[in-house]
């Protein structure tokens, strides 16, 4: 699987020429399924942020970027279905449109779904993730970010990169987002390397090769 993980989706042509490169054709060329799931865990998205980011009307670019065809992907829903009614959409999308929302909530569906186990065998499937559509690759999201907490209570994200994200960084305090304060107080409690990403920045991940994409701000740091 191919992955490009953004704070707040397509925002600016340099994520754009990204995301078409790891397609390998163009966007109106390519099918996609969207996954709002995460936004059902976090107290503050709600189910009116699940339809617009759904209905292509979110402040996010994802849904609406012009797909030759866009379906919904609701992991919540899929163990109550047989197997063969999902897994053959999922194998023939070229992109999956992961939003934000809350990210253990989201790992806990990703495992409980089974779409843990058809992603290895993506490996041309593009994973277009947003916010906690990203930060859930991760192997944990730190305190900071849970508010909706697993059985076990256990900060254990999908462990797919080994370094986490602090996602919507803003350089002035006078901006809505975490500040670079914060996300340095963050990133001293995790056990990995973190990147903090404002929302013109996106990291990119094929082939256990990381690269970040960006018109804007960006820091990484180590454990």
């Amino acid at each position: 699987m191919k992955l490009l993980l953004t704070s707040a989706g397509v925002r600016n042509p340099t994520i754009r020429n990204a995301l078409v490169e790891l397609l390998g054709k163009p966007i109106a060329d390519s099918t996609a399924l969207c996954i709002p799931t995460a936004m059902y865990g976090h107290p503050g998205a709600g189910l009116e942020n699940a339809w617009e980011f759904v209905a292509g009307r979110s402040e996010q670019p994802m849904v609406e970027l012009g797909w030759r065809s866009v379906g919904l992907l609701e992991l919540a829903a899929l163990p109550s279905l047989p197997s063969e009614q999902w897994i053959p959409l999922v194998r023939r999308a070229d992109v999956l449109l992961v939003s934000g929302g809350d990210a253990l909530y989201l790992a806990h569906w990703v495992r409980e779904s089974g779409l843990i186990d058809l992603l290895p065998a993506l490996e041309e499937t593009v994973w277009l993730g947003m916010s906690a559509g990203s930060m859930v690759m991760a192997p944990s999201v730190g305190d900071d970010f849970i508010q909706w907490r697993p059985p076990g209570a256990e900060d254990r994200a999908l462990g797919l990169v080994d370094f986490a994200i602090c996602p919507h960084v803003v350089q002035s305090p006078d901006q809505p987002g975490n500040s670079l304060e914060e996300a340095a107080q963050w990133a001293a409690t995790m056990p990995c390397p973190t990147y903090a990403i404002d929302d013109e920045t996106a990291i990119r991940v094929v082939d256990g090769r990381v690269d970040v994409v960006s018109e804007g701000y960006w820091q990484r740091s180590s454990a």
